[in-house]
């Protein structure tokens, strides 16, 4: 029998395995610190975490690791030295969940999310602003 898909954050965890929730948890933790006026919601089957209605980040669960998504070129440009030590593929970070989760590191890119959701923001609002009409000569 499949799985249900999660209709919230705890039930996405609670369905995790019992060895990988307090990583979970503490992944969740560290992105509602970092973003408290953050929609929480379930996207694509996993964690997500919208402002203002643009999605800022997803968080998911495997049973070596977790993930962040999604880390694009800048992100992964801006946190090169801090991200070393985690495999990164494609737009993936994975984080072992052998290995302490590195709060800090997940709130700051958490920001550095935010920031490029904020640039999007105003760059589609631009984009959507037609120049007024000239009068007619």
């Amino acid at each position: 029998m499949a799985k249900s898909a999660p209709k919230t954050v705890d039930d996405y965890i609670a369905s995790q395995p019992e060895a990988a929730r307090p990583a979970l948890t503490q992944v969740r933790n560290a992105i509602r610190k970092a973003l408290p006026a953050a929609e929480e919601v379930i996207s694509y089957n996993i964690p997500t975490y919208k402002l203002d209605g643009a999605m800022v980040i997803y968080f998911a669960g495997w049973k070596q690791h977790y993930s962040l998504y999604p880390a694009g070129a800048r992100l992964l440009a801006a946190f090169k030295d801090d991200l070393a030590p985690y495999e990164i593929n494609k737009s993936t970070i994975r984080f072992p969940l052998s290995t302490p989760v590195p709060v800090k590191l997940i709130q700051r890119i958490v920001k550095f999310r935010v920031t490029e959701a904020a640039a999007r923001g105003k760059a589609r609002a631009k984009s959507q602003t037609k120049p007024s009409a000239r009068p007619p000569a």
